[in-house]
C-alpha cells in the first residue's frame, strides 16, 4: 500500500511539475503595489519587462522571477537563457485590488479606502487629484519623519 502510495505521489510532483513548464492560458494576473512569483524551469540569464512603468521585474535567482504591479495596464515579459534566447515570453495584465478596498464619490471626484477592518485613505490611480495628492503628501512626510527618527536623515 505505502508502495503505490509513493508511486501516485511521484506521479503527482511530475504532473505538477509538467504544469509549471507550459505556458498558462491567458495573461500573467498582478495586482497593482503587490508581488507575484513566477517561477520557470530552465536557468535564467535576464528578464526584459516591455513597460516598466506597468510592472517591475526582479530575479530572484535564476529560476525565481519577482514581478510587482505598478499601474494598470498591459506589458510583456521576456526571460532570456545564458545564450539570449527567449525561454518565456508571457503577457503581464495589472489591475486594482478587488478586496478591502471602498471607493467613495462626490460627482466625479473619487476616493478610495482600504478597509480591513477600519477604513484608512489609501493611493489608487484614478482617484481625484485632491484625495490622491493629500494622501501621497501624507504618506511621504510620515516616511521622511521615520528615515529621520532612525538615523537615516542628514539632518
Amino acid at each position: 500500500m505505502f508502495r503505490n502510495l509513493a508511486i501516485w505521489t511521484g506521479v503527482l510532483v511530475i504532473a505538477a511539475q509538467a504544469s509549471l513548464a507550459t505556458a498558462q492560458e491567458g495573461p500573467v494576473l498582478v495586482t497593482v503595489d503587490r508581488a507575484k512569483v513566477f517561477r520557470i524551469d530552465d536557468d535564467a540569464s535576464a528578464v526584459i519587462v516591455g513597460n516598466p512603468f506597468i510592472a517591475d521585474v526582479a530575479m530572484f535567482d535564476q529560476n525565481t522571477v519577482v514581478i510587482t504591479g505598478k499601474s494598470y495596464g498591459t506589458t510583456n515579459l521576456v526571460i532570456l537563457d545564458a545564450n539570449n534566447k527567449p525561454i518565456v515570453d508571457e503577457v503581464i495584465t495589472v489591475r486594482a485590488s478587488e478586496s478591502d478596498v471602498v471607493s467613495v464619490y462626490r460627482n466625479a471626484a473619487r476616493a478610495t479606502l482600504s478597509c480591513n477592518p477600519i477604513c484608512e485613505p489609501t493611493l489608487r490611480l484614478g482617484d481625484s487629484e485632491g484625495a490622491f495628492n493629500s494622501a501621497a503628501g501624507q504618506a511621504t512626510s510620515r516616511n521622511d519623519l521615520a528615515i529621520k527618527a532612525a538615523g537615516g536623515g542628514n539632518n
